[in-house]
């Protein structure tokens, strides 16, 4: 009788394999860093997309994997930004001496984005523990509420600029910077999705009700999930701060954190890579009417006309997409799963 085949060991050591990815990411980012160095603009756009695409999946570990929803998440990308902007203001003049001015730099804007991340998390923890006993629509009241609170504390604090804004912050964020946190935020978000406390988020989600009577302690995984999202989402904020020119609470609206919401559920709720595709998407998209649209119009009272339709335009094919894809692009599936059934369907239909 033939002994039934054993699968040959991993080559990886065990004690590489949690840093491996990271090993394959810091090489790859520091080179397309090297590669957009002569393209400003294009630096900006894609960290604003790396932005973006953080927010996105972060979220979507409480809209999408928990199945609660939160409207607030400009506000913790607020506290971030306006955090990280302080602490890197107040280390401003101060240097590392035994190294260089650009690795120094470097340590600092790291700092500053603990020290973003880190208050966002405590905040999360401040506002999930109370209002996450709640469910559906007073939820999303709750987290309204709490970004409003912060937009208007930040308008009447002077420490943070009032309604002018926080300027002067050190522009040292990069692309491989944002990036490296885009990679970051993808491999927690996975990470969790696939461990035993993914799984009771993911039964918290379908039916809450049968997930306490089963044992699961869903307020507790319901608050560390709104702890993780709000993490990353001051890390955004704080990434944020050190690109642009000047922050200012008009940044950070209920507006944002609706932008955000449209991204999870177009890339589809639960779907990590949906998030990250409708990221993308939706911060191309505008750019690119607006690239459209003046080409057609390149000057004048006409370029201005045109532009004001953009939005309504950019709006517009929304509303057609989620209509003709109410589930989102890739449901609660990922692009491995979603495109090879695609390519399948494509082959029988030929």
């Amino acid at each position: 009788m033939e002994s039934a085949a054993v699968p040959a060991p991993s080559r990886v050591p065990a004690s590489l394999r949690g840093i491996l990815p990271v090993l394959i990411a810091l090489p790859v980012l520091l080179l397309a860093e090297w590669a957009l160095s002569d393209s400003p603009f294009a630096v900006y756009l894609l960290s604003v997309m790396g932005v973006n695409v953080i927010l996105a999946v972060s979220l979507n570990i409480v809209n999408g994997m928990t199945g609660q929803f939160s409207i607030g998440h400009a506000g913790f990308m607020a506290v971030g930004a306006y955090l990280a902007g302080v602490t890197s203001l107040a280390l401003k003049d101060v240097a590392i001496s035994f190294l260089p001015v650009a690795v120094s730099d470097q340590v600092f804007l790291i700092v500053a984005l603990l020290v973003a991340g880190l208050s966002a998390a405590l905040a999360g923890f401040l506002v999930g523990l109370p209002s996450l006993r709640l469910r559906g629509d007073y939820l999303a009241i709750v987290t309204l509420g709490f970004g409003e609170i912060i937009r208007v504390a930040v308008t009447n604090t002077e420490a943070f600029g009032r309604a002018l804004g926080l300027s002067g912050i050190p522009q040292t964020s990069s692309v491989a910077m944002v990036w490296f946190w885009v990679f970051l935020v993808v491999l927690v978000s996975r990470r969790i999705a696939g461990s035993s406390h993914g799984r009771s988020l993911w039964a918290i989600r379908e039916d809450e009700v049968a997930a306490e009577a089963m044992g699961v302690n869903t307020t507790g995984y319901k608050v560390r999930a709104f702890v993780v999202s709000s993490f990353f989402a001051g890390v955004a904020g704080g990434l944020f701060a050190h690109f642009v020119p000047i922050i200012n609470p008009g940044s950070f609206t209920f507006v944002k954190s609706m932008e955000v919401v449209v991204m999870v559920v177009l890339g589809g709720l639960g779907s990590t890579t949906g998030a990250i595709v409708s990221a993308m998407v939706l911060t191309l998209l505008p750019e690119g009417l607006r690239s459209a649209f003046s080409a057609l119009a390149p000057e004048g009272n006409l370029a201005q006309q045109v532009d004001q339709i953009r939005m309504p335009v950019y709006g517009m094919l929304l509303v057609v997409l989620m209509l003709a894809r109410p589930q989102g692009l890739f449901g609660t599936r990922e692009l491995w799963e979603v495109v090879p059934r695609w390519l399948t369907r494509r082959r029988k239909g030929m």
